[in-house]
């Protein structure tokens, strides 16, 4: 790389920092949009901590538009590898209750899809292999570079750009950016250039996760195969298959206040599976699992997404999810400003939808975690009736707790924009939950999915910005393309037979490029002038 002086500066267009899930969806959104993008990362070598082990349904429906389900599909568990939930006394011990969800394969054959509420169900894959798969695609796309190794040192807003100073090996130089996106954990470096703090609940539990290989756990699991085995010993655990073989992660939680310095990882798994096994570390992380929401979303032309923005306790991968939802809003957002179609003042809408959703999940997951860390009784572990009784109680419990974490439609279809100022017609909701969304198209919300009669969904169909979809071809929609055109916004046209009066109940639907309704209402409902200049931030 060529040395730079620190007052030498280089254009970068749109700043990403951190290549996680959230920073890498966000740049290739941002360059398949036609925004130069500039990404950088402080690690040369991504982590080898499992994290994450769940994509939701609707960060694989944001993947579908991004030509990359497919792909992602293909990796993690192997496809014939069950998807299951089993809840155990120990791995060897007696089964308490289970989820049966379908694997990876069933999913690409299409069984029961017409039943599907997506066009892409939720797909178990470890942030290790997601990652990759996000990080090759990336470096596909044209007007997007990445850089590993390079660590943001400062920020230096100014009216019209960013400067950001930027150490490569020691090598110091300035990016000049349009605007910059801290991608970059829940220690980001841009929250704090920004001075911006979390606010929430800073310990829920402690936890130790160990990585291991082994594939004498892998023999003993696959007498009953299951993706995550959660078992109740000491302690409780979740034990998740990574690869569906040798690759374990042992997640075990303790109190908030407990020390867990001296909790052997090896003793912990023991526990976990009944006996000893033979295994080799390859990783333990003590850490804390949090509820924290940053104060604002960013300031002036830098905001935050992903971990940056939100931590909390992961339960169903709901963090890493919400962040590639943060990506998708944001980079439509920055997209239009960019390209001269809308006005910079869009983008404060950005905090005004995503911090409300942000929120709403800290609760919502903050309740999730603790219906599973809930209080067991040791009388689980009895032999005879006593025990059957025990657990068959614990069995109706997890029954009444479970299924919406493992299955959440509410976090992937139920949260919604409808007190945005970019949306019209949105009313007062009720408190987002992980289980409760409606199949009807409402302001603000996710367009409800439905399949085609050439086996596309209507999400397929959608043009790359702003759509406007037709239920009845009666209606003259001339007077829309011609107000689009004027304003310079993308718009496409759909036409839909009026086959679906029950999920599409209008003549029109205006859909943003992240698949949210803006307004619905008939031809005589909208003052077409001034609805475009609502949803793209210029209020008349």
């Amino acid at each position: 790389m060529n040395q730079h002086s620190p007052h030498q500066e280089d254009r970068a267009g749109v700043l990403v920092v951190g290549a996680g899930p959230a920073g890498l969806t966000l740049a290739i959104d941002l360059a398949r949009r036609g925004v130069a993008c500039h990404l950088v990362e402080a690690s040369e070598q991504r982590a080898v901590n499992p994290r994450c082990n769940t994509t939701s349904a609707r960060s694989m429906e944001i993947f579908r538009r991004l030509g990359l389900a497919d792909d992602i599909r293909q990796a993690g568990l192997p496809k014939d590898y069950p998807a299951s939930i089993q809840y155990r006394t120990t791995l060897l011990g007696e089964e308490i209750f289970r989820i049966d969800l379908p694997s990876a394969g069933d999913v690409l054959a299409g069984a029961g899809r017409e039943h599907w509420p997506t066009p892409e169900p939720q797909h178990r894959i470890s942030q290790l292999f997601l990652e990759p798969v996000l990080e090759r695609h990336a470096n596909t796309v044209p007007g997007l570079t990445i850089e590993r190794g390079t660590r943001l040192i400062e920020l230096r807003q100014h009216e019209d750009h960013v400067e950001a100073v930027v150490d490569s090996g020691g090598t110091t130089r300035v990016l000049r950016c349009a605007y910059v996106v801290g991608c970059d954990g829940a220690h980001s470096t841009v929250r704090r250039q920004l001075g911006i703090h979390y606010e929430g609940v800073d310990a829920l539990q402690n936890f130790v996760s160990t990585f291991v290989r082994s594939p004498e756990l892998g023999r003993l699991a696959a007498r009953n195969r299951a993706w995550t085995y959660w078992t109740y010993g000491r302690r409780i655990s979740s034990l998740i298959a990574i690869d569906g073989g040798e690759l374990w992660l042992n997640h075990v939680a303790f109190p908030p206040d407990h020390d867990t310095e001296d909790e052997d990882p090896q003793q912990l798994l023991r526990e976990a599976v009944g006996a000893p096994v033979e295994h080799e570390v390859l990783g333990v992380v003590r850490w804390t699992g949090r509820r924290l929401v940053a104060q604002r979303y960013g300031t002036g032309r830098v905001f935050l997404a992903g971990d940056a923005a939100h931590i909390w306790i992961p339960v169903g991968g709901f963090g890493m999810n919400a962040g590639i939802q943060d990506a998708a809003t944001l980079g439509w957002m920055l997209a239009a400003v960019q390209h001269g179609w809308a006005p910079p003042s869009l983008l404060d809408a950005y905090e005004q939808e995503r911090k409300p959703v942000g929120e709403q999940f800290a609760g919502a997951v903050g309740s999730a975690a603790r219906s599973s860390f809930a209080d067991v009784s040791p009388d689980i572990h009895l032999p005879g009736p006593d025990g059957e009784r025990a657990r068959d109680e614990f069995a109706g419990r997890l029954a009444e707790t479970e299924p919406h974490r493992y299955s959440p439609d509410g976090f992937s279809f139920g949260y919604h924009y409808a007190g945005s100022p970019l949306v019209v017609g949105g009313k007062d909701q009720a408190a987002i939950t992980m289980g409760a969304y409606l199949e009807r198209a409402q302001p603000g919300f996710r367009l409800p999915h439905v399949w085609l009669d050439d086996s596309r969904s209507v999400f397929d169909v959608l043009g790359p910005d702003f759509t406007l979809l037709r239920t009845d071809s009666g209606v003259d929609v001339r007077p829309w393309v011609d107000a689009a055109r004027e304003r310079g916004i993308p718009l496409t046209v759909v036409d839909l037979p009026g086959r679906w009066p029950d999920r599409y109940p209008t003549a029109l639907l205006l859909v943003r490029p992240d698949q949210h309704v803006a307004w619905m209402g008939g031809a005589d409902d909208a003052r077409i002038d001034e609805l475009l200049q609502t949803v793209t931030g210029l209020v008349p």
